[in-house]
């Protein structure tokens, strides 16, 4: 049976949809959309076309892909609408929560700056909060001296400020040591935690075997006078901690007499040299939700088997347990959001800075032209579904492409750029709209005879061509000669291209930064990832702000990152 053409038609928009979502199609995927609307077709000619489609359209350039897609895109647009007002209530309830009893908390660690998985939690705490009529709290957990830092704490306030959202309160863990000491004190005396002078190396072999450590069974009174000399520094970092006394013969590794507090006299950003014991995440956080008064707490699915702990330390201190809600994590396809190999690929050189725009940090997305509401909608899709969320980077550039294409001022922008002289032509007065629906006004200068168009149009053109340059005036080709083409203006209209230009007497120099994949398909970094366009913009581009959107006609949207000596410099944002 041959395979009509609707049919086909269907299997090659599903995998283009499925392409932009996720990098690549997958034939599974695309089988499953296609199949209800394919009955009467054999399983294995249906699968056997499917394969075939998804292996051109995996092979095509990415800029083909996003133009194959461009037809379908409010198609699907409509349909997530859909399915998300269908689906969305469910996704957004949490177990036991009340509306007018709720509070919960956002609680980055300051030891780096927030990324694109951060904005998941904060916008669903944001959002429960609205929905159960609560609270929301500013929560800085910065027990670790070594990394923590007054940086990263006004770098993240000046993300959540930038999403545009409020907090009822802020507090910080390190305020608050002589209360948890209080509390580490009573675990101690009760039995329930105890000082350990193991190596780190001698409590993970042992945590691993299932067996337990001799300091075990020392007696509380000696435990508890260990750890006040830990507190007045009769120890040095490692040589003593204190670790909760949990059930080393448990299935769930959390619970093998876990360490909650330990030395480390590293100077405090905030503290200074106060305290030179620092409890872990296990302790402090706990302790700090009840007596703040958060009632739900929302945290990615990978910490749940902590949660366990932190229910336990809660009860034995006699505390109110706060309920836990786990959510699946956030990740984009083919970036990295892990502190370690962002400083060591800053340490090498290999990229700027933690606003480089090929990062998928808060700052570096900012700075590349995301707006917060496309992060928003980008971020909530999934809700509170514990299926892992993989998305690829054109589905948060395709929320954004949403938001700024109404407020975007429409540029002709030309790459390489390559000169035209159009003989027996004076020059035209331009009056060009500044966006082709939007209300935004409109750019007027006056042209002479000489423009500049793009290499990649101009390499195409040879003698005999009509073009039209967009809303101006038609030109006949007459030669190429040296990087110069000679024209005249067209006495007809032949069809030809319309492109972009634009005027030597009213252009800016520019550069376009285009970021790319910053991995390559095997997992290394990828040295042509960063790659700066050169070319000509209208002149009209230096009435423009730092920071505001355009769109350059027949290129993609960008964002004017700064204003340097002579020229603009662009980060290309999306097409």
């Amino acid at each position: 049976m041959v395979v009509s053409e609707d049919v086909l038609s269907l299997i090659r928009k599903h995998a283009i949809k499925n392409a932009i979502d996720y990098g690549k199609a997958d034939d599974g995927s695309v089988l499953g959309k296609v199949i209800p609307q394919s009955k009467g077709i054999p399983i294995p000619e249906l699968k056997a076309e499917v394969h075939r489609v998804v292996t051109e359209v995996n092979s095509m350039a990415k800029s083909d892909l996003l133009d194959a897609y461009a037809p379908f895109e409010k198609e699907f647009e409509k349909r997530a609408e859909e399915t998300a007002m269908k689906t969305g209530k469910p996704k957004m309830e949490l177990d036991g929560a009340e509306v007018g009893n709720f509070a919960t908390r956002w609680p980055p660690e300051p030891s780096g700056y927030q990324h694109i998985g951060h904005a998941k939690p904060i916008f669903l705490e944001d959002e429960f909060r609205r929905i159960y009529k609560g609270k929301l709290f500013l929560y800085f957990d910065d027990t670790n001296p070594e990394k923590a830092r007054q940086e990263y704490v006004d770098a993240d306030k000046a993300d959540l400020a930038w999403f545009g959202i409020k907090f009822d309160k802020e507090y910080y863990a390190s305020d608050n040591i002589d209360k948890i000491y209080e509390y580490a004190r009573k675990l101690i005396l009760d039995g329930h935690a105890y000082t350990c002078a193991c190596s780190q190396e001698t409590m993970k072999k042992k945590r691993l075997a299932m067996e337990e450590c001799e300091h075990r069974a020392k007696k509380p009174d000696e435990s508890l006078s260990e750890f006040d000399g830990m507190i007045a520094g009769a120890y040095e970092e490692g040589a003593m901690v204190l670790r909760f006394r949990g059930d080393m013969g448990s299935n769930n590794t959390v619970m093998r007499d876990p360490t909650i507090a330990r030395i480390k006299k590293a100077v405090h950003y905030r503290q200074g040299t106060k305290y030179k014991v620092w409890p872990t995440y296990d302790l402090a956080t706990p302790i700090n939700d009840s007596l703040n008064g958060v009632t739900d707490v929302l945290r990615s699915k990978e910490y749940e088997l902590r949660a366990v702990l932190d229910t336990t330390i809660l009860k034995l201190l006699g505390l109110r347990v706060p309920r836990i809600h786990p959510f699946s994590r956030l990740n984009i396809i083919g970036n990295t959001t892990h502190k370690r190999e962002i400083r060591e690929m800053i340490a090498d050189g290999a990229i700027k800075g933690w606003d480089d725009p090929r990062l998928m940090t808060l700052i570096a997305i900012r700075r590349r032209g995301v707006v917060p509401e496309a992060i928003r909608a980008f971020a909530l899709r999934a809700g509170m579904t514990k299926t892992d969320s993989e998305l690829s980077l054109e589905s948060l550039l395709a929320e954004n492409k949403k938001a700024i294409d109404p407020i975007a001022k429409h540029l002709f922008f030309v790459s390489n750029p390559v000169r035209v002289e159009v003989q027996g032509f004076a020059g035209a007065h331009a009056s060009l709209r500044l966006h082709p629906s939007s209300n935004l006004g409109t750019r007027s200068f006056d042209t002479g005879s000489v423009f500049y168009i793009s290499g990649v149009d101009a390499e195409t053109a040879k003698a005999g061509d009509m073009i039209r340059l967009k809303d101006l005036i038609d030109i006949k080709v007459l030669s190429k000669s040296q990087g110069v083409i000679t024209a005249v203006p067209g006495s007809s209209w032949g069809g030809g291209r319309i492109i972009q230009w634009v005027s030597a007497q009213n252009m800016a120099e520019c550069s376009v930064l285009m970021p790319g994949p910053i991995f390559d398909d095997s997992g290394a970094f990828n040295p042509d990832s960063l790659v700066t366009m050169n070319g000509y913009v209208e002149g009209y581009a230096k009435n423009l702000s730092e920071h505001e959107h355009v769109q350059f006609e027949r290129f993609g949207y960008c964002i004017l990152d700064r204003k340097e000596t002579g020229r603009l410099l662009f980060i290309f944002t999306s097409k």
